[in-house]
């Protein structure tokens, strides 16, 4: 079994804290419209992301006094008719302390009760330095939790270990390391950084998942991205399926709720995020896996357990993410309402009853959706090049603008703003 690489994206030397204590309950401004008066004030961070502007969206409704924040004041979540207030922070990936100082600043003077983070590097430095912030809620797991599933080399030895599926995997330190594995290669095969995001040299970098047709494509790949010619990667056999997505709610490592949905279009459409889930029934083989690994680590807070399931019905374990993921309005829809479930959970509440969800429910990002057609209709790689008859099917596909099963995770009528900042931005890019 290969040895583990060492953790190479610390934020800084200081202590990270395991506290899971909630805070002190707060009081909150009862004479606001619309405001319960008996609930905390959530801050949501990220605000860009569509996991915000569903989580906004879900407590807004719940009578909860929503505040949104990202690097930029104006934001897709912050649009939302169902945030109350809005602020900016320094960039979190690049000035680490004066995001966390300017975190805590706001939460006194704003007196928010619970924190959500939407994004990994958010969650990872928010966990890091819990105990900057003692009086607000932030109900993820503790750190070093958070970095072992988020690392998939250390997730991909801790699965098989525990005897869950993965992709046949090479582990490459180095980019000189990478030759020995050539012979033993079939191609296309999948390029993953071992993380999503990597702290190295006093900044993050972004690191994404790629895909090389041949030796010479991989050589090429690794010597064009800094995340693969200076950090450990892997490389792993492509499998063949759809994304099957098992989501979870854990109390300290008991499980409160579940939910599957599967993708049927993703951007890019190799494999990517996912631009039409469907809710469906949750594999057998995928929940035993996802609920192994959970269990094993003692999880608590949200997550999603991503596999591809074959043809066959066999599922390979994907990666874990520890925070709110893309998707999150799909669940809200179907029945399963992660974002008030975990704040009931936070703030000591009763929880709500989930009585299972609704399947075959649909959840559409329309820009992401074209973003995906574009990409097919380019086909840029050799590899995943689409024929002419599957790309006159794309066109029709994304034509389907009218299908009673599907609802627009952004484009809301209830809610219009935060669509139009979408092709606002969108247009100026």
């Amino acid at each position: 079994m290969t040895t583990p690489v060492p953790n190479l994206d610390r934020l800084s030397s200081e202590p990270v804290s395991a506290d899971r204590t909630f805070g002190s309950p707060l009081r909150l401004d009862t004479k606001t419209p619309g405001i319960h008066p008996d609930l905390h004030k959530v801050l949501i961070l990220d605000g860009n992301t569509r996991s915000a502007l569903a989580a906004t969206r879900s407590l807004g409704r719940k009578g909860v006094h929503v505040v949104v924040a990202d690097e930029t004041k104006r934001t897709l979540a912050g649009s939302s008719r169902y945030c109350r207030e809005t602020f900016a922070y320094p960039p979190s990936g690049s000035r680490p302390q004066a995001f966390i100082s300017a975190i805590r600043e706001e939460c006194a003077r704003r007196r928010i009760g619970v924190l959500f983070p939407m994004a990994e590097i958010s969650t990872a430095i928010l966990l890091r330095h819990r105990e900057a912030l003692p009086e607000s809620a932030i109900p993820f797991v503790e750190a070093g939790t958070f970095d072992l599933i988020s690392d998939k080399w250390q997730l991909v030895e801790l699965a098989n270990r525990l005897g869950v599926l993965t992709p046949k995997t090479h582990f490459v330190r180095n980019h000189g390391s990478l030759k020995g594995i050539y012979p033993q290669l079939e191609f296309p095969v999948v390029l993953k950084p071992y993380r999503s995001r990597i702290y190295s040299e006093g900044r993050w970098i972004p690191a994404s998942v790629k895909y090389a047709g041949s030796v010479r494509e991989l050589d090429e790949t690794v010597a064009r991205f800094e995340f693969f010619k200076t950090q450990p990667f892997l490389v792993q056999e492509y499998i063949s399926g759809r994304a099957h997505g098992v989501f979870a709610l854990y109390d300290n490592g008991r499980p409160i709720a579940w939910f599957a949905h599967r993708r049927l279009r993703e951007r890019p459409p190799s494999g990517g995020v996912g631009v039409l889930s469907e809710s469906v029934d949750c594999n057998p083989a995928a929940l035993r896996m996802a609920r192994n690994l959970l269990d094993h680590v003692g999880w608590h807070g949200v997550a999603m357990v991503e596999f591809k399931v074959t043809r066959e019905g066999t599922p390979y374990l994907m990666e874990v993410n520890g925070r709110f993921w893309g998707s999150l309005q799909l669940a809200i829809d179907a029945g399963v309402d992660f974002p008030w479930l975990l704040y009931q959970l936070a703030t000591g509440r009763s929880l709500d009853e989930v009585n299972g969800y609704a399947r075959g429910v649909r959840s559409r990002w329309l820009l992401g959706d074209l973003a995906s057609l574009f990409r097919t209709l380019s086909g840029r790689r050799a590899c995943f090049r689409s024929s002419a008859p599957r790309k006159a099917q794309s066109v029709l596909q994304f034509l389907n603008l009218i299908d009673r099963r599907t609802r627009y995770d952004v484009n809301r009528w209830d809610d219009l703003r935060p669509f139009l900042f979408e092709l606002s931005h969108c247009l100026g890019h």
